[in-house]
């Protein structure tokens, strides 16, 4: 495997200077908790505001080529998950999806978002499927790429063993050498530098604790049983090289969900980082469907 590029200090200015046309922001919910997020307006647009979460490694900024090919024709948001950035953490040790779901609600209330199109990536498509779930009028569009499906349904030996060696290569690793190890295996061999370094930038950001939770949120959720609850429009899509949500293990939740699984050429796990071009395509072409779903 090639080593992981560090982040030079011409790549740091660029990505800082395109992160600050999307400062972090953060919001005081009903129950005095914060999230923090990122966002671009589109002022007067009447699309559907396109909300994302990211998976476990990651956070709001791992979203800024979006903000760039996205936002002039609709708003779009990011959160940093309960646990992320600035944003609180769950109150559960243990917490199950509907623990997310429910923060989630919160802050599309506190901004006012009655109803959007949901893109879950890896573990950020559980927290998806769960508010999809519960709250279904809300969701016009839920798209899933290379989604986690969690080891709910597996037995209390494997959901104990895939949980404390997460937590076992945090403890003895940390953020920095988590995305030391970790991060070349989120990208396919055609991943350029940049990308290389932007997702290593990324994953040395997370914080213990909130990652620690999440990885328990991995052990507890069962996204394919939410998926086949679900009535709602779903499309499920993985680049044909990711190792980690493989496009079998993606194959299947795609069953579940009813739909075809979109498979897109080049891309590993992090596609959205490494190919923008082809997923910003993606997640325009179903936003822009999901916009006729508005009033159903």
């Amino acid at each position: 495997m090639s080593a992981v590029p560090s982040v030079t200090a011409d790549q740091h200015a660029t990505l800082e200077a395109r992160l600050a046309r999307f400062p972090a922001q953060q919001v005081r919910l009903a129950t005095q908790r914060a999230v923090s997020y990122r966002e671009v307006d589109s002022a007067g647009s009447s699309a559907l505001p396109l909300v994302l979460l990211h998976g476990i490694g990651s956070g709001a900024a791992s979203w800024v080529q979006q903000f760039e090919g996205l936002g002039a024709t609709r708003r779009v948001l990011a959160w940093d998950a309960p646990g992320y950035g600035a944003s609180t953490p769950v109150v559960a040790g243990s917490p199950a999806a509907a623990d997310y779901a429910s923060l989630l609600k919160e802050w599309l209330d506190a901004l006012g978002i009655e109803r959007c199109v949901l893109l879950g990536h890896s573990l950020g498509a559980i927290i998806a499927g769960a508010f999809a779930v519960a709250h279904p009028q809300r969701v016009a569009g839920l798209l899933l790429l290379s989604p986690a499906g969690g080891y709910g349904a597996a037995s209390a030996e494997l959901r104990n063993a895939k949980r404390d060696q997460r937590l076992a290569m945090l403890n003895e690793l940390g953020p920095q050498g988590l995305a030391e190890k970790r991060s070349a295996n989120m990208l396919s061999a055609h991943a350029s530098d940049e990308a290389r370094a932007w997702v290593r930038w990324n994953m040395s950001r997370v914080i213990p604790h909130g990652y620690a939770q999440a990885t328990h949120l991995l052990a507890n959720a069962d996204l394919a049983g939410d998926l086949a609850r679900f009535k709602g429009r779903i499309n499920v899509a993985v680049g044909a090289d990711d190792t980690i949500t493989t496009p079998e293990a993606c194959e299947r939740l795609a069953l579940a969900a009813g739909t075809k699984l979109q498979v897109v050429p080049r891309a590993g796990h992090a596609g959205y980082i490494e190919a923008p071009a082809a997923y910003t395509a993606i997640i325009d072409t179903f936003c822009r469907t999901s916009d006729g779903q508005r009033s159903q």
